[in-house]
């Protein structure tokens, strides 16, 4: 039985799946597999994934679309070991991370989710001035909500024993449990991670530096946030009603970081239209990011107004010489 399993969900993409699929096989840890769950790719993805019939440690699952939850569901439920990650077919893992969280947990035996933080590369794979560099110790539950330290869903390495712990078989499912909920097809990682913090006694702890090289695609960023801002709302709705103190306390708050990172997102998109409306709903719903983190909120601000006022240009340019961190 493997060590540890990576669970790869790939929907149309022969784009950048090899170069995955390369950065996955070349951990440095030896005991592992690699299931990648095709989720009714329509393009060349699955002609692409012959070229690895030979490597043992890799398994393909082919199954109609899902969409990214129920991708990993399937693979949650193929895989065999102790220690789960995730890598979407467009990220890449540097070569240590698996090791690296595997050691962690183990030394950790309270530990359920162990992450790290994430540089930010283009379609071409090149890194960009910006990276998620989140707490890594003492997180709560308010943390994750807030902040969402983990990050995005190629980071964290999680406990087998964690998902047994949240999983749960609805009417209409006849072959397989959930654990991430299939129902939302954006905001599936944070209602997951929000959930086993609330629900298990499972602590989250992240490791030092940027194993993961999560890639931002060109173009539609702004475009989806309207459709991530319904998504993270409906997170809400749902998990309100298992802890409703909790939301009640925290909802607003969480809200204008949720509005902040898509105002985030729209500037790098370069929409300085959606970007000013969206970091003013920000500050409408509450201020207390701006006083916890009074610098990113007000560079988010700034960076908006830069867009909107002199144009991509000039907010490049600033940029590249100060940098950021997401």
């Amino acid at each position: 039985m493997p060590l540890a399993s990576i669970i790869v969900p790939a929907f149309n993409v022969a784009k950048t799946l090899s170069a995955t699929l390369d950065a996955l096989l070349a951990q440095k840890i030896v005991d592992f597999e690699i299931i990648v769950v095709n989720d009714g790719s329509t393009d060349t993805t699955a002609a692409l994934l012959h070229d690895y019939t030979d490597r043992t440690e890799l398994k393909v699952i082919t199954q109609r679309n899902r969409g990214l939850a129920g991708a990993r569901n399937t693979g949650i439920a193929a895989a065999r070991g102790e220690f789960i990650g995730f890598c979407d077919a467009d990220d890449l893992w540097l070569p240590e991370k698996l090791m690296r969280h595997v050691a962690h947990l183990q030394s950790a035996p309270h530990i359920g989710v162990s992450y790290s933080g994430s540089s930010l590369i283009d379609d071409c794979g090149a890194r960009l001035a910006v990276t998620q560099s989140p707490r890594l110790k003492n997180i709560t539950a308010t943390h994750i909500f807030k902040r969402n330290p983990i990050g995005n869903g190629s980071a964290p390495v999680i406990r087998r024993a964690v998902f047994d712990a949240i999983a749960h078989r609805p009417a209409k499912e006849q072959t397989r449990d959930w654990y991430f909920d299939e129902t939302f097809r954006q905001s599936e990682d944070i209602e997951c991670w929000l959930r086993i913090a609330l629900t298990t006694g499972w602590q989250f702890e992240g490791i030092e530096g940027h194993l993961t090289q999560y890639r931002i695609s060109a173009g539609g960023l702004s475009a989806a946030t309207d459709m991530q801002l319904a998504a993270w709302e409906q997170m809400v709705t749902k998990l309100a009603l298992i802890a409703p103190a909790f939301f009640a306390r925290n909802a607003n708050a969480a809200r204008a970081y949720q509005l902040r990172y898509l105002a985030r997102r729209a500037i790098s998109d370069k929409d300085a239209s959606r970007a000013t409306d969206l970091i003013t709903q920000s500050f409408a719903a509450s201020w207390q990011p701006v006083w916890e983190e009074p610098r990113k909120s007000v560079s988010t601000l700034l960076a908006a107004l830069v867009l909107r006022l002199a144009g991509p240009l000039a907010l490049d340019v600033i940029i590249a010489q100060r940098g950021t961190k997401a």
